[in-house]
């Protein structure tokens, strides 16, 4: 009996490696607890950053220093827990990182306290915390592309990546309500002390997560920075920040089973990542351009919904076509990739202000990281920083809408041209896809 080639030898390797069914059913919905509490931590800063800063007696530009802080972390370390997932496996590097960052969150209050220098103690934390979290998304993507069969990696990953409209929601909700009744120490509480207990469930599921080790062998950018509005936007429009996300979630769930359904009633797969995109940043953007010309507040509410609705299909386009290409060094791949994205970032603005008949004072940022100019977050320096100057020196919401609108546009037909699912990191022959 000859040899299988070393090709079909790790792809065998790997399949062998795949969660069966049930597993993946388990780790789908702890990975997307876990993806949850991640948002909830990362909110937590922008829903308090009002009552802090009248405390600490912070003005609007510390604060913005504050709030853009966890971005200057959180680009470092895409490429870093992208390699570290391909060599060691991306649930150990989860697990890992959220144990610290989910410390860290919770400690907030007694940082904020250990001296007078309030200012610096929170931009450390906040950097450590961009540090920490910036990891996640690279290394969730290189376990799904070695533990998720192809024909389930769509919805698997929109099923995980749903617990981000979920985590701003709950916090959004939550973190009103525990500002008002126990002030802002008991949001950071609230969100690192979850993210802890969800790290104790995982480790007794999982032992094995506690030794590290080399894996065996064959084993983005397009979000919304509406979590730097939530100070302002949960005390003045509260329906800007639930009913899209709520839209989001089940949004996210339907692409997810929409790509993979027809996958596998034989469509090709790349075809099928791109009708993805189009959904995601096409049909997006139209929407994105109907909010910006029209002073409904319904019609607003409509139109901010399917926006960010439609942009959870890009979790079964561009974010899933990494794992097409190469499953095995995913990790790394996604962390490049997500570093370019935050660096450049997606300009979408908060979606409160301009609908709710504010004064014209509102824009000038009454709070930290609401608008102009806003403080860079996961959304990226470069489209913030643009959208800022063009809400500054136009007065106008419309040209903030076609700026999302153009990026959309150039980043959908860069990938319509150039966009491939063929599996390159096995032979240089493979079936196209």
């Amino acid at each position: 009996m000859q040899p299988l080639p070393p090709e079909e030898a790790r792809r065998d390797g790997a399949e062998d490696a795949q969660w069966s069914r049930p597993e993946c059913q388990a780790w789908t919905g702890t990975l997307l607890l876990g993806t949850c509490l991640l948002y909830c931590a990362r909110v937590s800063m922008p829903v308090c950053t009002v009552s802090m800063s009248q405390d600490f007696g912070w003005n609007k530009k510390e604060a913005g220093i504050v709030l853009s802080s966890f971005f200057w972390g959180y680009c470092l370390t895409q490429v870093v827990g992208g390699h570290l997932g391909d060599r060691i496996g991306g649930e150990k590097v989860i697990v890992l990182s959220a144990s610290a960052w989910g410390f860290i969150t919770a400690a907030t209050p007694l940082l904020a306290h250990l001296s007078s220098a309030h200012l610096v103690f929170m931009t450390f934390s906040r950097i450590l915390t961009g540090l920490l979290q910036g990891v996640y998304f690279p290394a969730l993507t290189s376990l799904l592309s070695q533990k998720v069969r192809e024909s389930e990696r769509a919805f698997t990953y929109s099923a995980v990546g749903a617990g981000s409209q979920f985590g701003t929601l709950v916090t959004g909700a939550m973190g009103s309500l525990l500002l008002d009744w126990y002030g802002w120490p008991s949001v950071f509480y609230f969100s690192g002390g979850l993210t802890l207990l969800w790290v104790c469930y995982v480790y007794r599921s999982h032992p094995g997560l506690g030794r590290l080790g080399a894996r065996p062998a064959g084993v983005q950018a397009h979000q919304s920075s509406l979590e730097t509005a939530f100070p302002k936007a949960l005390r003045l429009g509260w329906v800007f920040n639930v009913v899209p996300w709520l839209v989001a979630i089940p949004a996210s769930l339907f692409s997810g089973f929409l790509s993979d359904h027809l996958i596998n009633q034989g469509y090709r797969t790349i075809a099928v990542r791109k009708f993805m995109q189009v959904m995601g940043l096409g049909l997006s953007s139209v929407f994105a351009l109907c909010l910006g010309h029209t002073s409904s507040f319904c019609k607003s509410v409509v139109f901010a919904s399917a926006s960010i609705g439609l942009q959870t299909f890009n979790h079964s386009g561009i974010s899933v076509n990494i794992q097409d290409l190469a499953p095995s060094c995913a990790g790394f791949l996604f962390g490049v990739a997500n570093t370019a994205g935050a660096l450049a970032g997606h300009p979408w603005p908060p979606l409160l202000e301009p609908h709710c008949q504010l004064p014209s004072s509102a824009l000038s940022l009454d709070c930290p990281g609401a608008l102009g100019p806003p403080a860079p977050s996961a959304a990226g320096v470069v489209g913030v920083c643009l959208g800022g100057y063009l809400i500054e020196t136009t007065g106008s919401w419309t040209s903030m809408f076609n700026l999302v609108a153009a990026v959309s546009s150039l980043g959908l037909c860069t990938f319509l041209l150039f966009g491939e699912a063929q599996r390159v990191d096995l032979s240089p022959t493979h079936e196209d896809l």
